[in-house]
């Protein structure tokens, strides 16, 4: 069976070929995985950043936007879990796709029976496990700073599957840089320019109606906000209309646009 042949199961899932490809990304998900185990560098990272946001802010300026650093904390929470899902994808996803590109990894796996494909989705799949830690690991700092659920179970597995779902297609933006340019540091350099924009021109630290007009303008459709307020209204109860579908609309397009175009330049570079 050619890398050809299996890549087409990609796009035309079909019993044996995409049972192979599956098996295939799982392997090789593993194998990602067992590096982030000896350098979790990236997963540290990704967990820091937003519990550093949400240690700064509460102290900060909860008490000046909230009232108090216990309400700012219940308002800021959610929005510091979405950024942490997104962040992971932002930071991870593609920096060790164009490290292994680099070192000629992706080169010996042409030469093995496997799929073109599972390279990548196998680099997919373990940042999805390293998501799921990024977010159990936030929900325990934030229950130590003194954040409660307001809502229901049901309510905060949708809110997780939500902003994992959100983080998994978002991921696949730095996937497809990391396969179409040759130098990391243009990777993590695009991730850096991003992260300003997309996680803080948002409801994170305070409502949208709040913010000046042209960044009122810039939230209104930024998808990361939607996430935002999407985990917001799941979380603590607080009514966001249409937030969760926007945020699966936008999940969507992301994942529709990016997924197929990081395939193509891999297969290009091929």
């Amino acid at each position: 069976m050619t890398g050809t042949t299996m890549d087409q199961s990609v796009l035309s899932p079909s019993g044996p070929r995409l049972a192979g490809l599956l098996r295939h990304s799982l392997v090789l998900a593993r194998r990602s995985l067992a590096k982030s185990a000896r350098d979790p560098g990236a997963l540290v990272n990704g967990v820091l950043t937003p519990a550093l946001f949400l240690l700064l802010f509460v102290y900060l300026f909860g008490g000046s936007v909230a009232g108090s650093t216990d309400d700012y904390l219940h308002y800021l929470f959610p929005g510091i879990v979405a950024m942490g899902a997104g962040l992971s994808g932002m930071l991870s996803s593609g920096l060790s796709i164009n490290i292994d590109r680099k070192k000629g990894v992706f080169d010996r796996f042409r030469s093995l029976p496997i799929g073109r494909s599972a390279p990548l989705l196998g680099s997919i799949m373990a940042d999805l496990v390293r998501y799921v830690i990024t977010v159990a690991l936030l929900f325990g700092i934030g229950y130590l700073m003194g954040f409660r659920v307001q809502t229901g179970l049901g309510s905060v597995l949708a809110a997780v599957a939500l902003v994992l779902a959100f983080g998994f297609c978002l991921s696949w933006v730095t996937v497809f840089l990391g396969v179409l340019v040759r130098d990391e540091g243009a990777v993590m350099a695009f991730a850096f320019i991003a992260f300003i924009p997309l996680m803080l021109g948002t409801s994170l630290a305070a409502p949208v109606d709040t913010l000046p007009g042209w960044l009122q303008a810039w939230a209104d459709v930024n998808p990361v906000s939607h996430a935002m307020d999407a985990a917001r209204a799941l979380l603590s109860g607080t009514p966001v209309d249409g937030s969760v579908a926007l945020t699966l609309i936008w999940s969507a397009i992301i994942l529709a646009v990016f997924c197929p175009l990081s395939l193509a330049a891999y297969n290009r570079g091929s």
